[in-house]
């Protein structure tokens, strides 16, 4: 893992400074002593809010050992973007901090860093598509057998960090379950119910009153609940990617956090799946990760918690793509159809006490 460094440059506030010569010769060389790069070749560029530029380098010498030639940069340089930069504070934090220690699947992190004056945070991993890995979308065929896969990664993730007291007083972690009420709420969720894009969300949940009312006690519960782990926070299907062997691994972790476990799992079961899918292996899915969560040493939930836990986690799934927007319309269909069936199937609203 990458930290501030004696040898580090100061972090990046254009993707040009990033992909220069100069800049990833100071900020690898504090990974890799020695490594030169000495030539640069830009790939494709997606940006929304963050930037993620794929790249090629080259280095004088040829590239140390671990050091791969086709590298991933992720941060803030857009106008549209640079406000929002200080959501890329936690994702950085996950990668110098976490990622490794874990043991969870996810993007091996080359240089990870967050500027103290701006509080930009910019990450280099390798590029796995360059790896033969394929991301992942709503639309992507994820099967039952990949959904226990990555929920093993979950357990993984949930099991390294469950109530560790070395992480209990990490800002960085804080539960942030009521800053996603803050920016967007019922406006949004009733311009998705009332257009095409949620069309297929069950009348029994389109009530956007009652699902924030829901997410605001959700939000209010969740802090003391216990015991809580590190959860990816946002596991839906579209933050993951298959590796160059077939193998679900995470990425985007904006939204992680201390929480309860169901919050992850939940979610993850219900906007992974079809709901033919999901209504008919759901209840093994949840056994798998209880069997995967003792297997690292935890004291697994009882069925009837575990039970009662992914209807929680259904919910904050549901809220977030409730108040989606600028996602493909398509994605977001998708997603609020998942997750609103299976808020309807679980009677989810109950579960909070509303």
């Amino acid at each position: 893992m990458t930290s501030t460094h004696e040898q580090s440059p100061p972090v990046p506030d254009t993707l040009d400074e990033l992909l220069s010569p100069e800049w990833l010769t100071r900020a690898l060389g504090a990974r890799f002593p020695g490594v030169r790069i000495s030539r640069v070749t830009p790939g494709p560029v997606v940006s929304r809010l963050s930037t993620n530029a794929r790249f090629h380098i080259e280095g004088e010498g040829g590239l140390p050992p671990g050091l791969p030639s086709d590298l991933c940069g992720k941060g803030y340089f857009t106008d549209a973007g640079w406000p929002a930069r200080a959501s890329g504070v936690y994702e950085v934090s996950f990668y110098r901090h976490l990622a490794a220690k874990s043991g969870v699947r996810t993007l091996r992190s080359l240089y990870a860093d967050i500027s103290p004056e701006t509080r930009h945070g910019v990450v280099i991993t390798e590029d796995v598509v360059a790896q033969g890995g394929t991301f992942l979308d709503a639309t992507s065929d994820y099967t039952p057998d990949l959904t226990a896969e990555s929920l093993t990664e979950l357990a993984k993730l949930h099991a390294a960090t469950w109530a560790e007291p070395a992480l209990s007083t990490a800002g960085w972690l804080t539960s942030r379950l009521d800053s996603y009420m803050r920016a967007r709420g019922i406006k949004e969720i009733r311009g998705n119910f009332e257009s095409e894009i949620g069309a297929g969300v069950p009348s029994e949940v389109r009530d956007p009153e009652r699902l924030f009312a829901v997410y605001q006690a959700l939000a209010e519960q969740t802090p003391g609940a216990a015991p809580w782990a590190v959860i990816h926070g946002d596991p839906h299907v579209g933050n993951l990617y298959l590796d160059g062997d077939g193998r679900p691994a995470f990425l985007d972790w904006q939204l992680v956090q201390r929480g309860p476990w169901y919050i992850d799992v939940g979610y993850h079961i219900a906007s992974t799946l079809s709901v033919e899918d999901r209504r008919r292996t759901e209840d093994d899915l949840l056994r798998h990760y209880l069997d995967r969560l003792r297997a690292g040493g935890v004291e697994a939930p009882s069925w009837d918690e575990a039970r009662e836990g992914v209807r929680r986690g259904i919910i904050h799934g549901f809220y977030l793509w409730s108040i989606t927007l600028k996602v493909a319309p398509a994605m977001t269909s998708v997603l609020q159809h998942r997750l609103g069936t299976a808020a309807a199937d679980h009677d989810a609203f109950a579960a909070v006490g509303l």
